[in-house]
Parts: structure tokens; sequence; C-alpha cells
């Protein structure tokens, strides 16, 4: 395969890739606790040429982009009132976490809510932990101390699926957990979009040099099928 080819290749799937990663940005601008998730473009290397009669080097040509692991921006997005007893907010690093059927999970997002027992839960009635790694009782009031809800330090942390996040608990996390609001998104949306449109752009210039690679190669058998 033509050179080009490979690097223009690379290139849109690359674009794709921070594509799909900005349309779920987007989808998740008013998602509470969210963090926008990116991977760096970086150079696969250079492809030395030598001379095939001398053995001397005469340079090199870049094979196309690579990308590394998506990582998530953990900046900390505004804290917005809500007025609800049971919206919790960390003001500072750490987690909330979660009991999930695949283990311990860890958010940002503090939109809980109390099920059928009384024990506070996320949005998809996974038990928010104390500090200890126990259950949380909603008092009779409706509410919880906001010192009764864990914050946790996590190494390593890698997002998962509903804005949760994998990782390993290192100690209690240093931020203050507050009651009656949320973390804000950390998208912005403009930026997605002007973003967005700059992938599109790169994305239909590898297609024009795919399709004028393909051009070249085609005029080019012509040519030759066509000496005598």
């Amino acid at each position: 395969m033509d050179l080009g080819l490979d690097i223009a290749s690379a290139g849109m799937l690359a674009v794709q890739v921070q594509e799909d990663q900005l349309s779920n940005d987007l989808a998740n601008a008013s998602t509470p606790g969210y963090k926008a998730a990116s991977s760096v473009q970086q150079s696969f290397g250079d492809l030395l040429l030598y001379n095939t009669s001398t053995g001397q080097a005469i340079g090199g040509i870049q094979t196309g982009v690579a990308l590394e692991k998506a990582r998530a921006n953990l900046t900390q997005g505004p804290l917005q009132p809500t007025g609800n007893p049971l919206d919790f907010a960390i003001a500072g690093p750490g987690f909330f976490a979660v009991k999930t059927a695949a283990g311990v999970q860890y958010t940002r997002n503090g939109q809980f809510t109390k099920n059928n027992q009384g024990v506070l839960v996320d949005q998809f009635g996974d038990q928010v932990l104390s500090q200890n790694g126990g259950p949380i009782q909603v008092g009779a009031n409706g509410s919880v101390p906001p010192t009764a809800v864990g914050v946790f330090a996590v190494n390593n942390p890698s997002q998962l699926g509903n804005n949760n996040f994998s990782g390993t608990a290192a100690g209690r996390g240093t931020g203050q957990v507050q009651a009656g609001q949320l973390e804000g998104s950390g998208i912005d949306p403009i930026q997605a979009m002007v973003q967005m449109q700059s992938a599109l752009d790169a994305y239909t210039a590898g297609q024009q040099t795919i399709g004028a690679i393909s051009q070249t190669m085609q005029e080019g058998a012509s040519t030759v099928g066509s000496i005598p």
C-alpha cells in the first residue's frame, strides 16, 4: 500500500476517535460531575530511508499518528446550589464511592436519592458508601449529614460508563462534602463544538488526500499499461 494512504488513513482514524469523544462530551454537558476525556495524538515514529547502493542514510518520513489512552480532565467544575438535601458536591479533590454489581466504583456525581430501605443510593440504585465502606441511612427528615458521606482519594482513576471511575482507594480525599449542591459538568459546549468542527475539517482533508493519491495511482497504472 502507498505510504501516503497509510498516513492519511491513520489520521482519519485518530480524528474519528476524537469525534466520538467530543460527541460523548456534548451529550453530558449537563451531567453533574462529568469529566471530559481526551486522547493525545502522537507520531508513530519516522521511517528511515537509506541509499540502497551505499547504505548512507537519506532522511526520514513520518508514518502517521497514534492515539494515547484517553485521560479524564479532573479539574473541578462549578458548584451549583440545588436546594435538594440529598444532592452533594465535593469541594476539592476526591470521589464518592458507590457499591455496584461490578464492585466499588467512584464518581463525582453527587445526585443521590433514597431507596425503599431508606439507604442513600445513586441514580442507578447503587449504594453510596460512608468513609468506612458501609451504607448510609437517610434520616427521618429526609437528609444526610455531609460528614456521613465518604470522600475517597483514588490512585490512577480510569473512566468507566455511567460517569463512574475505577481505581485504587488511597484513604480519605482532602475535599469537603457540601449538601444541597451539585458539581457542574466539566464541558464547555461551545468549545466542544469548535473542536468538533476542527476535527471534521481534518477528516475531510484526509478524505481528499486519499482521493488524490488514489487518482494518481490509477493514472500511473493506466500509463504503465499503455506503454508498448
